[in-house]
C-alpha cells in the first residue's frame, strides 16, 4: 500500500512539474500595436517567473485565433469588435459579457480590457481632404479619381470594406497594400485613402486626417487579452494588472516610438512597465547577430526536412510510376495542381491539421518542393534513347538490374537539376513560414514590413537571397563530384 502510495505521490508530483514547466505561448499577430501588446504580456508573466514562448507575427486574426482555438497558442491580445465580427459574425452589438458567453465553448475567454479603443478609420492626407472636400466617410461616395488602397484584412472582413462600402453606398475601385507600407504611399502622394487604426502612430506624425464615421459603422474594438480557458490561475491574475492601465493617447505615444523612433517592441513594453512599477528597469538590447544565427539555423531546418522529404518521396515515385504513362502524367498533374495554390493560402490550409508552426510550414514546402523533382526524375527516365534500353534487355539485365546500371545513371543529371531548383524554391518559399510562427529568415522581413522598416526587412531577405546562392554552389560542386565528364556537359546543356 506505501508503495503504490509513493508512486502516486512520484507521478503526480512529476505531472504537476511537466504542467509547471511548459512555457506560456504568447501570440500577436502582425502589425505594429500586436507586437507591443505581445511583448507587455509576455514580460509580465516573465516578471512573475513564468517562461514564455513567444510566436510572434501570425498572418492575420483567423490564424492567430484557430491557433488559440486548437491549444497551439495560449493568448494573445485581440479586440472587441473583432471577436464579434470578424471571429463570431455577430450581426448585433455585443457587451464582453456577451462575447464571452458565446466563445465559451471554444475553451476561450476574454480578460478585462486593457483601456483604450482602437477603432478602425478610414483616413486622407489634409491638402486631400480639403481638395475633395472629404469630412465624412459618406463624402467618399461623390469623390471621383480617388486611389483607394486597404489592408488585405480589411478588405475581407465584413467590418471591413464590404460593409463599410454597402453602409455609405461606396463603388471605388480599391487594392490591397500592406499596412505599414501604405503610410509612406499615402505620405508620398501616391494614393489618397487608406484604411487606419485610431492608435497608429502615423496618424500625428503625417497630419493626417480620419474621415468622420457619421453612420457609426465601426464597432468599438477595446483591447483585450485573449486565453485559453486552462491557462493557470496565477498567470490569469498577473496578465489582469493590464486591465485599463492604457489610453488611446499613450497606446499611440508607444506605437509612434516604435515607428519613429526606432525603438525595439521589446524596449517600448520594457519601459511602460517599468513607468507602471509592473517591471524591474533593465537594459533590452536588441542582439542581430544571435538573431540572424537562430533565424538562420531555423531556415535551415525547415527547408532541410522538407527537401529531404521531397527528394524520398519524389525520387521512389518517379521510379515505381514511370513505365506507366498514366500514372507518371497524373502525379505530374497532382503536383502542378499544388504549385498553382499560393503559398500563404497552402500555409494558411494547414493550420486545421496540424496547427502552427514548423509541422504546417514543412508539409507546406515539401509539398511545393515535389513539382520540379517529380517532372525532372520522370521526363529522364521516360526519354532515355531506346536503342539503349534494348541493349540492357538483350544483355539479360532485370528491370531493377536496368534500373541501378541504366536508367539511374543516366537520368541523374535531371535529377540533381529538379533537386537543385527544389531547394531555391523551398528556401525563398520559407520565408513566408513565419505568418504561421515557424520563424526562419521571414521573422525580421515579416516585422520589417509591420514597421516599415527597410533594415529589418533585408536582415531578412539578404541571408535568404545567400542561402538560395550557396545552394546554387554547393550543388554545382555535387555535380562535379557525381556525375562523369560527358554528363556534366549534357546537364549544362
Amino acid at each position: 500500500m506505501r508503495c503504490n502510495s509513493t508512486l502516486f505521490l512520484v507521478m503526480l508530483f512529476a505531472s504537476t512539474y511537466s504542467a509547471a514547466s511548459e512555457p506560456i505561448k504568447v501570440a500577436s499577430k502582425n502589425f505594429g500595436e500586436s507586437y507591443i501588446l505581445g511583448e507587455l504580456t509576455a514580460q509580465l508573466l516573465e516578471q512573475d517567473g513564468f517562461d514564455v514562448e513567444r510566436r510572434f507575427g501570425l498572418g492575420g486574426t483567423l490564424i492567430c485565433y484557430e491557433a488559440l482555438a486548437s491549444g497551439e497558442i495560449d493568448l494573445y491580445v485581440e479586440y472587441t469588435g473583432t471577436i464579434e465580427q470578424a471571429i463570431l459574425k455577430l450581426t448585433e452589438r455585443a457587451s464582453i459579457a456577451e462575447l464571452n458567453e458565446r466563445i465559451a465553448e471554444k475553451g476561450i475567454r476574454l480578460l478585462e480590457p486593457l483601456g483604450f479603443n482602437n477603432t478602425y478609420a478610414i483616413v486622407v492626407t489634409r491638402d486631400v481632404a480639403e481638395r475633395n472636400g472629404l469630412h465624412t466617410v459618406g463624402d467618399l461616395a461623390t469623390a471621383r479619381d480617388l486611389k483607394v488602397v486597404l489592408s488585405h484584412e480589411f478588405l475581407e472582413r465584413e467590418d471591413g470594406w464590404p460593409g463599410l462600402a454597402a453602409a455609405y453606398g461606396l463603388s471605388s475601385q480599391v487594392v490591397g497594400m500592406e499596412h505599414g507600407l501604405a503610410y509612406q504611399a499615402l505620405n508620398d502622394g501616391e494614393i489618397d485613402v487608406m484604411d487606419a487604426y485610431s492608435t497608429d502612430g502615423e496618424l500625428k506624425r503625417y497630419d493626417l486626417t480620419i474621415l468622420d464615421d457619421d453612420k457609426g459603422f465601426f464597432p468599438e474594438y477595446l483591447a483585450v487579452p485573449l486565453i485559453r480557458k486552462d491557462l493557470p490561475a496565477r498567470a490569469v491574475a498577473v496578465l489582469r494588472q493590464l486591465a485599463g492601465i492604457l489610453d488611446d493617447p499613450g497606446m499611440q505615444a508607444m506605437n509612434a516610438e516604435v515607428v519613429f523612433g526606432k525603438r525595439s517592441f521589446a524596449d517600448v513594453a520594457n519601459e511602460f512597465l517599468v513607468n507602471k512599477g509592473l517591471a524591474d528597469e533593465r537594459l533590452i538590447v536588441d542582439a542581430i547577430w544571435p538573431n540572424l544565427v537562430r533565424n538562420t539555423l531555423q531556415h535551415l531546418k525547415l527547408t532541410g526536412i522538407a527537401l529531404a522529404a521531397a527528394i524520398l518521396v519524389g525520387v521512389f515515385a518517379s521510379l515505381a510510376v514511370f513505365r506507366i504513362a498514366a500514372l507518371s502524367r497524373a502525379l505530374i498533374y497532382f503536383s502542378g495542381l499544388l504549385q498553382t495554390v499560393p503559398s500563404i493560402a497552402l500555409l494558411a490550409l494547414m493550420i486545421p491539421f496540424f496547427g502552427i508552426g514548423m509541422y504546417p510550414a514543412i508539409v507546406a514546402l515539401f509539398l511545393y518542393s515535389l513539382l520540379p523533382i517529380l517532372r525532372n526524375t520522370i521526363t529522364a527516365l521516360t526519354t532515355l534513347d531506346p536503342t539503349l534500353i534494348r541493349v540492357a534487355t538483350a544483355m539479360g539485365l532485370s528491370n531493377r538490374e536496368q534500373l541501378r546500371y541504366v536508367y539511374i545513371p543516366l537520368s541523374l543529371p535531371s535529377m540533381l537539376a529538379g533537386i537543385r531548383t527544389a531547394a531555391v524554391i523551398s528556401i525563398g518559399t520559407a520565408t513566408l513560414a513565419a505568418f504561421i510562427g515557424a520563424g526562419g529568415l521571414g521573422d525580421p522581413i515579416v516585422t520589417g514590413l509591420a514597421l516599415n522598416d527597410v533594415g529589418l526587412i533585408l536582415q531578412g531577405a539578404v541571408p535568404a537571397a545567400l542561402l538560395a546562392i550557396i545552394t546554387e554552389l554547393i550543388f554545382e560542386l555535387i555535380e562535379r563530384l557525381v556525375l562523369p565528364g560527358h554528363l556534366r556537359v549534357e546537364a549544362a546543356g
